[in-house]
């Protein structure tokens, strides 16, 4: 059993090559977790979309189906809800809002999962209720007054301690603790996003997508073009699964051949 206590770094061209890398380190015979894990993922559209690799992707979704997990797009929603923002058209208030509430019947449809918020809902109405403080919103209508000066402004928090010290074994949320932007020489957004602990094969791919989404969004009230995507991990983990399971060997296949044709990361 391999747990890797030096620092590693991939850095790949779109968000399922990406993926597909720390994932093929991550279940090398032996191996269980990475700690800690530094992914760096470029590769994005003119509109400011992640590049997938549609037959990863097709791989993944069959086998999240199979073994009965939360599929990518599920996940994703946690940190950016696309299908709202495409319902307001655009619109930023209205998009707010309408998550702030629909996200209170979502919470009683499934307290289970949603006891104690989603990221977005962290992001956008921290304290929560539909009244919290908007992280997002202040971020956007600072850098429209001023683009300039402090950059450790452009941040957000998911953690919060009153609600999530716990000392319970498992605990599904939040492991993103927090996210930040900032900008490059070529007028682009970087996107940073901080994981105390991540799932990568259940969870990883559509915590990726999310994020993604996320970024476009800012990137496009800023007024910038989505760049890159960086995502620290400080223990990477395999999940609870077994390796030689024929559904989880049939979706590496496809990952592996995928990977063949795709640049060496650095």
């Amino acid at each position: 059993m391999t747990k890797s206590g030096s620092p590693r770094l991939i850095e790949a061209s779109g968000l399922s090559i990406a993926w597909g890398h720390v994932l093929s380190v991550l279940t090398a015979p032996g191996c269980t977790e990475i700690s800690p894990l530094t992914l760096s993922i470029t590769g994005f559209d003119n509109e400011g979309y992640p590049v997938e690799n549609q037959n990863i992707r097709a791989a993944l979704d069959t086998w999240l189906e199979i073994t009965g997990k939360r599929g990518c797009e599920n996940v994703a929603f946690t940190i950016f809800p696309e299908r709202y923002y495409l319902l307001a058209q655009g619109n930023r208030a209205e998009f707010f809002e309408m998550y702030r509430e629909a996200f209170q019947r979502i919470q009683e449809l499934n307290p289970q999962n949603n006891r104690k918020g989603s990221y977005f809902q962290r992001l956008i109405d921290f304290e929560g209720g539909g009244k919290g403080f908007n992280q997002l919103e202040w971020i956007l209508a600072e850098y429209e007054r001023r683009p300039s000066g402090r950059r450790s402004r452009w941040q957000a928090t998911a953690f919060d301690p009153y609600r999530d010290v716990s000392r319970t074994s498992l605990q599904e949320f939040p492991c993103l603790q927090q996210v930040s932007f900032t900008f490059s020489e070529t007028n682009g957004l970087i996107v940073n996003a901080f994981y105390a602990t991540q799932q990568i094969i259940r969870k990883g791919y559509g915590n990726y997508l999310g994020l993604s989404r996320l970024g476009r969004f800012m990137a496009h009230e800023m007024g910038l073009k989505m760049e890159r995507l960086n995502v620290f991990v400080g223990v990477a983990q395999a999940d609870d699964l077994k390796k030689t399971d024929p559904d989880f060997l049939a979706m590496m296949a496809v990952i592996k051949a995928e990977l063949q044709n795709a640049p060496v990361p650095a």
